[in-house]
């Protein structure tokens, strides 16, 4: 095989190196701040699902030095394990944020790896934030670098991939590692970079919280520290002989590592989700609660459903999980006027013949003309009443895109409908304090007495 005669560590694992201590423009400290609480929301409303209660009963049982708080527990353990269960935790369902274009769920990796390192070194509020930025900027490029088809050509998954490397690097920068250590956490990372996209027949999410975020959040973490303690290896992963990149990639591009690296922010180009549901999704929810406003509709009043998505539309009809299938999340919300977290994962109500009724009535098909690079998962959603009137509408950009950002007081809504039952209004309100104003934040263990749970 052909080697890579561009080497672009040097300048990658500078910025990691020294992320931890630069400025940052004050939109993406704003637009960090959301990440890292719809983050926690993640992990504290994940630790009541069935693959979250089992990564914390795993991480539970694992004796260790005292230096993280496992999400929802009041167990304190290894960054390590506390790193596998909380990411676990964060992507027990689907309410973390993505990046399309990466085919990636940053914040469910990288949050609870910086937070378990942040914990263990006594890291204040900005370090621990400029980390998770670091995070997301490593762990989007590497994908990029690689090709996201290329990887899906050769069946390798992109979230553990980009995940491991952004929990690596956010990890590093926390620890303030020197940049020829960064160079062989970064090679320790490319050892462990894993995944097969199998997980598609997961019909429990619990494989898929261990690849998407569980297992990359605890390999980041682990090549971090493993170096920390003075493990040493090849100082260049993505160049010479048998380099990562070749290897998984003959067509891969690593310039992409580095381009515009500390001046475009990934965290700026990562959608949240206003509803607890898939990506796919999203948009099309969107659209319809919409129509359900403007023309006052419920199910009472629906004949057909026509909705057209660019893609995935047979993924999100015959999906098992509630909140990835579509006609269920489309019947609750027009049965019950509104959708819950609850709802948006209750299999119990997925057999309610009021549910399954509404279902027929809803047909879904892929358009290509709606697939556009800027746009990746916009929706039209046509409604057709009994009384013969048809309606229509076409979310391009959703609520908590890029194009169409979600407030604070958005983002706030939807972390106390997570975590409020929880914790309590009072502890989630102060935990959301304490996240808007992380720069006040001394020492990130302040935040366990808040997240240890009821």
């Amino acid at each position: 095989m052909k080697s890579s005669s561009v080497s672009v560590i040097g300048e990658v694992s500078a910025y990691i190196a020294e992320g931890g201590d630069k400025q940052l423009p004050p939109e993406v400290v704003a637009r960090a701040k959301q990440h890292i609480l719809d983050s926690l929301a993640s992990m504290i409303s994940g630790s009541q699902l069935k693959p979250g209660k089992l990564a914390k009963q795993f991480a539970e049982s694992q004796l260790g030095k005292e230096e993280a708080q496992i999400i929802c527990s009041p167990v304190v353990t290894t960054a390590i394990n506390a790193a596998l269960a909380n990411g676990m935790m964060a992507h027990s369902d689907e309410t973390d944020d993505f990046l399309p274009k990466c085919y990636f769920h940053p914040g469910s990796v990288i949050v609870p790896a910086a937070l378990s390192i942040a914990e263990r070194e006594g890291a204040d509020g900005m370090r621990f934030l400029r980390g998770v930025v670091v995070g997301y900027d490593i762990g989007s490029r590497i994908i990029l670098a690689l090709g996201r088809e290329a990887l899906e050509n050769t069946g390798r998954d992109s979230h553990c991939l980009g995940g491991t490397f952004g929990a690596a690097a956010a990890a590093s920068s926390i620890l303030r590692l020197e940049e020829v250590l960064v160079r062989y956490v970064l090679s320790y990372a490319a050892q462990q970079a894993s995944g097969l996209n199998y997980w598609t027949r997961d019909e429990e999410h619990i494989e898929k919280a261990f690849l998407f975020s569980g297992m990359p959040a605890r390999n980041g973490v682990t090549a971090a520290l493993m170096v920390h303690d003075g493990f040493t290896g090849l100082s260049d992963p993505f160049s010479g002989e048998n380099n990562l990149l070749e290897i998984t990639s003959p067509h891969s591009r690593p310039e992409i590592l580095v381009e515009s690296l500390g001046r475009q922010f990934s965290v700026m180009d990562t959608y949240m989700k206003k509803y607890t549901v898939g990506g796919p999704i999203q948009s099309a929810l969107e659209a319809l609660t919409l129509l359900m406003e403007k023309h006052h509709l419920s199910a009472k009043d629906i004949q057909n459903i026509d909705v057209c998505l660019p893609h995935a539309a047979s993924l999100v009809g015959k999906a098992k999980m509630p909140p990835v299938n579509l006609r269920y999340l489309f019947a609750v919300t027009l049965l019950d006027g509104k959708l819950t977290f609850e709802m948006a994962h209750s299999y119990e109500r997925m057999n309610d013949p009021a549910v399954i009724d509404l279902k027929k009535r809803i047909t879904l098909e892929e358009n290509k003309d709606l697939f556009e690079p800027g746009a990746l998962r916009q929706a039209i959603v046509e409604i057709k009443t009994k009384k013969g009137i048809t309606v229509k509408e076409h979310v391009k950009y959703w609520r908590g895109t890029p194009e169409n950002p979600m407030s604070n007081q958005d983002v706030e809504k939807k972390c106390h409908d997570l975590i409020s039952p929880i914790l309590g209004m009072d502890r989630a309100q102060n935990l959301i304090d304490i996240i808007w104003n992380l720069e006040n934040v001394g020492n990130m263990r302040d935040l366990r007495h808040l997240i240890k749970g009821p």
